[in-house]
């Protein structure tokens, strides 16, 4: 049995995995900007404890760039506070005595997609997650293409309008300043800024001007997928994030992104992810079959 974690900066979700099933399912809040990267140590450290006996291996699933041949945090942003540089993994084998392996959240959320959801059958395809910002995640025979660095996949960073708007990473025009779910946000802002998520802004996508701004933003949305299947050939694109749930933001993605690539790709596939806020834990665990 597999213990896994999905650490986020808002939550911590976690469970027991057994046999390609996800037998317990919890969450917890993280509190990371009061803990940072040591508390949230701690914290699994005493879940680990509270469910001891139970399991004999450990997959995390974290946000944050992690080094895949150490389990350490290469670079996490303020959303965790000390997170960067510590060796994660070998904390929590030297805790447990137990095998563990560690994979940043998206990579974690396609390996289960791969394994268990949209992907499952694919040699090949890609995933993004819109959310707060865009993340990524290329699969090729089950395994995520890490890059040079470990940073393949930051699919939020390409530029969709060079000299466009500034965005976290230094850079202006990046995908993700037009496209996430936060982007969304902000054009529908525009004409009601009640409507400040993206759940909220779905349930009222009848309306006119709520309308006219997802149509624009899948417009943009259509063009980064557009240049990464003329670029990658990826066959299938899974769409996650809570945005892009249900089948028929897929289908109107899919209608966009055809008239901008090219011939031989037209017959790629365009999903929602299926497997929501388990995907990472199934991902993780999905590791150690590898």
């Amino acid at each position: 049995m597999i213990l896994a974690f999905d650490i986020g900066g808002t939550a911590i979700k976690y469970g027991l995995v057994g046999g390609g099933t996800l037998r317990s399912f919890h969450e917890m809040p993280t509190h990371a900007k009061e803990v940072g990267g040591p508390g949230i140590v701690k914290m699994l450290y005493a879940l680990m404890d509270a469910l001891k006996g139970s399991y004999d291996k450990v997959a995390v699933s974290t946000a944050g760039q992690v080094d895949v041949e150490t389990g350490s945090i290469i670079y996490a942003n303020e959303n965790i506070p000390h997170y960067t540089g510590l060796p994660l993994r070998a904390l929590l084998a030297g805790y447990s005595h137990l095998p563990v392996v560690v994979e940043n959240d998206v990579n974690a959320a396609a390996l289960g997609e791969a394994a268990f959801g949209a992907g499952k059958g694919w040699r090949q395809f890609i995933c993004l997650t819109y959310g707060t910002g865009i993340g990524g995640a290329l699969v090729s025979d089950g395994k995520v293409f890490h890059g040079m660095h470990g940073s393949a996949g930051e699919f939020g960073h390409f530029p969709l309008y060079p000299d466009g708007r500034p965005c976290v990473c230094g850079q202006r025009g990046c995908y993700e300043q037009y496209a996430s779910t936060t982007a969304l946000v902000r054009l529908v802002a525009q004409e009601n800024p009640s409507l400040d998520t993206g759940r909220l802004i779905m349930e009222h996508r009848s309306e006119p001007s709520v309308a006219s701004a997802i149509n624009h933003w899948l417009d943009d949305v259509a063009k980064g997928i557009a240049a990464l299947v003329n670029i990658l050939d990826p066959g299938l694109v899974v769409l996650g994030g809570g945005i892009m749930s249900g089948q028929w933001i897929a289908e109107e993605v899919r209608k966009r992104v055809m008239p901008l690539v090219m011939d031989s790709l037209k017959d790629c596939v365009v999903l929602p992810a299926c497997l929501g806020n388990t995907a990472g834990l199934m991902g993780a665990s999905s590791l150690f079959q590898s």
